[in-house]
């Protein structure tokens, strides 16, 4: 039994390592900033950055587990599909529904689950909710 285990344990482990290897999820770039909103207020600016930029601008911080795989993976997936869907430093270059954005940020979408999931300060009370949907709604109208 003990054996078995060790086993297991070594495969792991070689797998572990082995992952580390594939380079998906290291390019860790930040973009120029090309362009943001017209915020209303600096702390208006300060809201939405420390609630959305993680994912939603060229802006991004990369936590140290951002270089470990799988996690690497899965963060450089959600900050490029993040970037894509609505990227703040990038303003103007394309539709960007001020509706849906707030209706996201209403409905609890944002941020998604495996964000707050390893980030639970993320996660948005009522008040934070609309403090955050007033401070989108003066600068992005």
């Amino acid at each position: 039994m003990k054996k078995k285990l060790f086993i297991a344990l070594a495969a792991l482990v070689l797998l572990g390592g082995l992952i580390q290897l594939v380079p998906y999820g290291r390019n860790h770039t930040n973009p120029p900033v090309i362009a943001e909103p017209a915020w209303s207020s600096p702390e208006a600016r300060a809201m939405v950055k420390q609630h959305c930029f993680m994912c939603h601008s060229n802006e991004v911080e990369w936590p140290w587990y951002s270089n470990v795989a799988p996690a690497s993976w899965l963060i450089y997936r959600d900050v490029e599909e993040g970037r894509r869907k609505l990227n703040f430093s990038e303003w103007g270059r394309r539709g960007n529904e001020v509706d849906e954005i707030i209706e996201v940020v209403q409905e609890g979408e944002m941020p998604p689950f495996q964000y707050w999931l390893f980030h639970p300060s993320s996660r948005l009370n009522d008040q934070q909710k609309s403090d955050l949907i007033q401070a989108l709604r003066s600068s992005l109208r």
